[in-house]
């Protein structure tokens, strides 16, 4: 099998299950806002927002020293994945429980308290969760850990009802979340036993050397954090609750749209990681050029879409109250497009051994971004914030797209995407003059008018489109 066609149907059965999985969560978000509306959904994303902050501390980088980890010929695979989960599990205890105790000192209501305390449970299933991808990308199965959050979506979204339908407040939906998370955890570790087996592991000197090499990687996430999250943090405590459920509804569709993004670049990073470690240059230049080519085509049709449709968008997902979070909509996606390839760009940098040099650019990010929020949210509020994250996802996405290039001498061709924005050019002029129309109905519209478009300005070819499915000539 080509690495084409590898990579393709790899990706088409676990996007399969993220597009399944995406619109069971959008479903859920629209009962949760409707339910709560601006104010209780403020409340609800506080919590998440909050909690983020500790559950960053414990993340530490693992998921990509994993993939390394696993992958390495001179490692044993189940010693260093027991390792790393032993490591992830313990502090993932330790940090995310100081989170109930640490928001008492905040002048959130008692029911955001309480809820941080309750939804530190499904934190904890998370980052065990995060811990074990590696496994199904090195052995090429990512369907597993894909049907996992599917079934856990299922028991988010039935929980969910539950509590709506019994008149719960906002604890019963979080409890909905712990439920979910344990469920996609649970699956995920039965699919992963089949591959090695995962028992606590205590070789400290091995400890010692994840450290080393995830400490760059654990800071860059920490900074990221900081001009990713502190915006929804700084909102909460000076503007009312109801501009953070405007925020955060505009912020669960861009989470939504960047799994995508993380799920492809998660996928490449091993052909990467071992293209570069045997100097495959040739071979890694085109894994790069493939990955960049992808993300930029899908992209950027978002960003000429979401300026068309950003406000029925939004109306569908969270409901009519939520209206004003469509003009939000059409400022985050610019971000959302840097995330999509920033994401490729920032595994990469792991690959080439070059994480440590841009721990200076994510500090001074942060540092910006955390100005930039505490100047432009109290005069502009939501605007104020999104403006702040665009810049700030932007210039990160050129960083580590710069310090790539520079360190593998690598010249990307960028035809693709001057082809993809004509394509996406006709599609916004159609969308727009469609406008009047249901946007269920315009949005498998964008979908076939572009794809036609692309075509039409050979961004793909039949030969791709065979070569994927092996058709016959």
């Amino acid at each position: 099998m080509s690495l084409t066609r590898k990579i393709a149907h790899n990706t088409i059965i676990q996007t399969t299950g993220k597009v399944i999985g995406t619109l069971l969560g959008l479903v859920t978000v629209g009962f949760i806002t409707r339910y709560l509306g601006k104010e209780g959904f403020g409340h609800y994303t506080t919590i998440i927002v909050f909690l983020q902050f500790f559950a960053i501390f414990v993340d530490m980088g693992l998921y990509l020293i994993v993939i390394k980890y696993i992958t390495d010929p001179k490692l044993d695979p189940e010693h260093a994945l027991g390792n790393i989960f032993t490591l992830r599990f313990f502090s993932a205890i330790a940090l995310l429980g100081l989170a109930p105790i640490v928001v008492v000192f905040f002048p959130y209501p008692a029911l955001v308290k309480w809820g941080v305390a309750l939804t530190s449970l499904s934190f904890l299933f998370v980052l065990l969760n995060q811990a074990l991808l590696g496994i199904f990308q090195k052995h090429l199965a990512t369907y597993k850990p894909a049907l996992a959050e599917v079934l856990g979506r299922l028991v988010l979204l039935g929980v969910t009802l539950a509590a709506i339908y019994t008149h719960q407040n906002i604890l019963g939906l979080m409890s909905a979340v712990v439920a979910s998370s344990f469920v996609t955890f649970i699956t995920t570790f039965w699919f992963a036993k089949k591959y090695v087996r995962i028992r606590f592991m205590f070789d400290f000197a091995f400890w010692l050397k994840i450290l080393r090499d995830t400490w760059p990687v654990a800071l860059s996430i920490m900074f990221n954090l900081v001009y990713f999250k502190a915006d929804t943090v700084i909102l909460s405590l000076i503007k009312p609750a109801a501009d953070v459920g405007i925020y955060g509804a505009t912020f669960k569709v861009l989470e939504v749209l960047t799994t995508f993004p993380a799920m492809f670049a998660g996928i490449m990073t091993p052909l990467l990681n071992e293209a570069w470690a045997e100097q495959k240059l040739v071979d890694f230049k085109h894994y790069l050029q493939q990955g960049f080519n992808f993300l930029v085509m899908v992209s950027v049709p978002l960003i000429f879409g979401t300026l068309v449709l950003g406000r029925p968008v939004m109306i569908l997902v969270s409901g009519a109250e939520f209206a004003t979070a469509g003009s939000v909509l059409k400022v985050i996606i610019f971000a959302t497009a840097a995330i999509f390839i920033g994401n490729l760009f920032g595994n990469t940098i792991v690959a080439v051994h070059k994480q440590r040099s841009m721990v200076k650019m994510y500090a001074i990010v942060a540092v910006v971004s955390l100005i930039g929020y505490l100047i432009l949210i109290p005069r502009y509020s939501y605007y104020g914030a999104a403006v702040m994250t665009v810049v700030s996802e932007v210039s990160i996405m050129l960083a580590a797209m710069i310090t790539v290039l520079r360190t593998t001498h690598i010249r990307l061709s960028y035809l693709i995407a001057f082809k993809a924005g004509g394509a996406s050019l006709v599609m916004a002029l159609i969308l727009y003059l469609m406008r009047d129309i249901h946007v269920l109905i315009l949005l498998p519209v964008a979908f076939v008018v572009y794809g036609l478009a692309l075509y039409a300005f050979r961004g793909f070819t039949k030969a791709t489109v065979r070569e994927i499915l092996r058709l016959p000539t």
